[in-house]
């Protein structure tokens, strides 16, 4: 497999008169999988929108192979972004979605999957929030980007659903990059390949979990 390096550096982020992200650094390449972690407001989903350029930076350099790619309409075939809202049109049947969303040579393969065997022939709209999000997930994990964002990717998914989707981020990591934020801290953990703390803006790039006690994001006992 040829290797890809995503490189984020140089990132400010201003609101009014706050400056919400600044000093942010990133490198992530692929064939490994980076957790983002942080609380709530710490500046994660903005970062990930500000690669994927769906947000403005007052100051951003982003690279793929140390080519700059400052732009959404540069990295759109380089970077895929799962947003925490749903994506899908309601009134698309799963058949449709996937239909339009992935390529023709893997639909079969595609279809493997008990979940999405039962909902096929459903309507989106008739589809639980869990089995929405698996399907989203799955689609863009299945784009041929290199790299991959996925912002909260756990959010309303049943502990089977959570273990599926860990076993599909962890199989697509031999082609991609990924980058992964979620609450469910204990999950990103379990497959990251490294770790990443979000504060006051800064990210910390994080040795050992214990350092998440010691800079206060966990308590004791919650590792």
């Amino acid at each position: 497999m040829i290797g890809h390096v995503l490189e984020v550096d140089g990132l400010q982020k201003r609101y009014s008169d706050k400056l919400a992200l600044s000093d942010v650094c990133i490198k992530c390449e692929t064939g490994e999988i980076i957790g983002l972690l942080g609380r709530n407001g710490s500046g994660k989903s903005t970062l990930l929108k500000i690669i994927f350029g769906i947000v403005d930076a007052d100051c951003k350099s982003v690279r793929i192979n140390q080519e700059t790619k400052n732009t959404n309409k540069s990295i759109f075939n380089e970077i895929s972004y799962l947003h925490q809202e749903n994506f899908i049109p309601p009134q698309f049947s799963v058949e449709k979605a996937v239909n339009l969303s992935v390529e023709k040579q893997m639909l079969s393969d595609f279809f493997e999957d008990d979940i999405l065997r039962k909902i096929k022939r459903k309507k989106v709209s008739n589809l639980s929030g869990g089995e929405l999000r698996y399907l989203e997930i799955k689609i863009v994990l299945s784009n041929t980007s290199k790299f991959v964002l996925l912002d909260e990717p756990y959010n309303g998914l049943s502990p089977l659903m959570i273990e599926k989707v860990n076993a599909m981020v962890l199989e697509n990591r031999q082609q991609k990059g990924i980058i992964l934020t979620d609450h469910n801290y204990s999950n990103v953990i379990k497959i990251a390949d490294r770790l990443i703390l979000m504060q006051n803006g800064k990210t910390h790039q994080i040795k050992n979990p214990d350092e998440l006690i010691e800079k206060g994001y966990l308590l004791n006992g919650m590792l």
